[in-house]
């Protein structure tokens, strides 16, 4: 295949095809390769280049250009890696006769520590979302949102599932007799995650609050309830189910009303709470690599930290040599 007179943007067209094909590249990561490379390609329209003769040095006044706007080093490092596997795939559909990104090298950096919750933090969190779900006074439609919200928390840090991953549970993973769910997740990728009681009890008081709305007649003002949908958190959006950042923002709310920083509370930090406290318990490494979906073991490796603490008390606290 040869299109030396593509643009830019039928290129970044074609590039996302081919990952959306043969990569099984979701939604929101194939919106990121997007934003990237439509950064990339106004960039390099200003200095009159475009992908199909873009130069090595051009592409290093890009990634300058990004250091000059602010850019932290991880965002850049980002880049770096979208413009690289744009200009791989322009060499292998031959439509360069060159890589310019191939000698590229990125900004050093040091991964981050993950920021992480303890115990006592998680417990705060779902003890106040069970107070606001058994609120007295509450209408149906505020009950139903209570018991979402406690359904989620719980569900998220039994499971440590992408938040991508959560929302779009199926109806079918509530089953009162389920001992495992089935969660698609990066790539389109199937794994099994375990369920505990507390998420199957929080789910079924979800669904029960659901229940009594839908069966409520009579009531002098209707409650909107959700129609019958395939999915565990339906909502009346276009993807038929709770958005990510809708779950972000109750999360932080309930945050507040526990008395903890909104700011250190996210979805993705429950997750990485649910992994931490699995290693500082003694769970393994490869284990909690697969409950995450994560497919290199190097991504599970950022809670090496956790491991290397609880291996440091082990020995302080067993070794028969250790100073008591």
């Amino acid at each position: 295949m040869s299109i030396p007179a593509a643009s830019d943007s039928r290129l970044i067209d074609l590039f996302l095809d081919m990952l959306a094909a043969e990569q099984g590249a979701g939604e929101n990561t194939l919106s990121a390769y997007r934003r990237d490379l439509e950064d990339l390609a106004a960039f390099l329209k200003r200095a009159g280049q475009g992908f199909a003769d873009a130069s090595t040095q051009a592409l290093r006044d890009y990634l300058a250009d990004l250091d000059a706007r602010g850019f932290k080093s991880s965002s850049v490092a980002r880049r770096l890696s979208s413009t690289r596997h744009l200009f791989r795939f322009l060499l292998n559909e031959r439509i360069r006769a060159d890589d310019p990104a191939a000698i590229l090298s990125g900004p050093k950096r040091g991964r981050p520590l993950p920021k992480v919750l303890s115990i006592a933090d998680v417990d705060r969190l779902l003890s106040r979302a069970r107070e606001l779900m058994q609120a007295p006074g509450q209408s149906a439609a505020q009950q139903v949102r209570g018991a979402r919200l406690h359904c989620l928390l719980e569900v998220l840090y039994a499971t440590g599932l992408r938040v991508s991953e959560l929302v779009s549970l199926p109806l079918s993973a509530a089953r009162h007799d389920a001992r495992m769910i089935v969660v698609r997740g990066k790539g389109d990728k199937e794994r099994l995650v375990p369920l505990n009681d507390s998420a199957r009890q929080a789910m079924a008081d979800y669904l029960a609050a659901i229940a009594s709305v839908q069966d409520a007649k009579g009531e002098q003002k209707p409650v909107k309830a959700p129609k019958p949908s395939k999915w565990l958190f339906p909502s009346f959006g276009e993807s038929g189910h709770l958005t990510r950042q809708h779950f972000a923002r109750d999360l932080k709310d309930l945050a507040v009303a526990a008395g903890l920083p909104a700011r250190v509370i996210s979805p993705h930090v429950v997750r990485h709470a649910f992994a931490s406290h699995l290693l500082h318990n003694g769970a393994d490494l490869r284990i909690v690599q697969t409950l995450l979906g994560h497919t290199d073991i190097s991504t599970t490796q950022i809670y090496t930290h956790v491991v290397e603490e609880r291996l440091k008390s082990l020995v302080r606290d067993l070794h028969p040599l250790a100073e008591g």
